[in-house]
């Protein structure tokens, strides 16, 4: 069975090459907190940039996912891939990625069935209002992300919007995990940010 850590965090998205040193730094501290798992999903920079920060961000966690840039996602030797509706479909991306690297996909609640095919795990949301999604999609809220882990039974990851005392109703609802951006690696202190949604987490067993 596949399985991430129980907290990932999300790179902020609108990255240059200017911001790297920065945003590295704030791994850093989170890791320092617990933090074992990036998903990097910079569409802004450019091949080099991303492959560039990748191998950085990569000798610093343990778990590194790759956001639609599948041909990058060897070479960085990525622990998986996560996809989204303006990417390649996860059975197009298997194609190309061989078996064996983890193909995810950020599923919403009015996906068709075929839209995640082939995918191995899931994050679904937004479970909360966030600032990402505002007008675009409606939140799901606890009730709705339990309906989304009742209807499709693959390892899923919920975000949008978590905060570390929502673990109990997202681990309740059959949730592997939190996902998160700003909450961790967008906070004041990403050591300390980290470290409450780990504890929080595992209080809620």
């Amino acid at each position: 069975m596949f399985a991430l850590p129980p907290l990932v965090a999300l790179s902020p998205g609108n990255l240059n090459a200017q911001a790297a040193g920065e945003f590295l730094a704030r791994v850093e501290r989170a890791v320092a907190g617990g933090l074992e798992c990036v998903l990097l999903r910079e569409h802004e920079l450019s091949e080099r940039a991303f492959l560039e920060l990748g191998a950085q961000l990569r000798r610093r966690v343990r778990h590194l996912i790759v956001h639609d840039r599948v041909h990058l996602a060897r070479l960085l030797e990525a622990d998986a891939v996560q996809l989204g509706f303006r990417s390649l479909p996860p059975r197009e991306a298997r194609a190309l990625l061989g078996e064996g690297l983890p193909i995810g996909f950020s599923a919403h609640a009015h996906d068709a069935p075929e839209a995640r095919a082939g995918a191995d795990f899931l994050l679904v949301g937004p479970v909360l209002r966030t600032p990402s999604k505002e007008g675009l999609l409606e939140p799901l809220q606890f009730e709705g992300l339990a309906r989304e882990l009742e209807r499709d039974r693959r390892p899923a990851w919920a975000l949008g919007g978590l905060r570390p005392e929502h673990a109990a109703q997202v681990r309740e609802r059959g949730a592997q995990g939190m996902a998160v951006l700003a909450g961790v690696l967008g906070s004041a202190d990403p050591q300390i940010a980290a470290r409450a949604y780990l504890d929080a987490w595992e209080r809620a067993r």
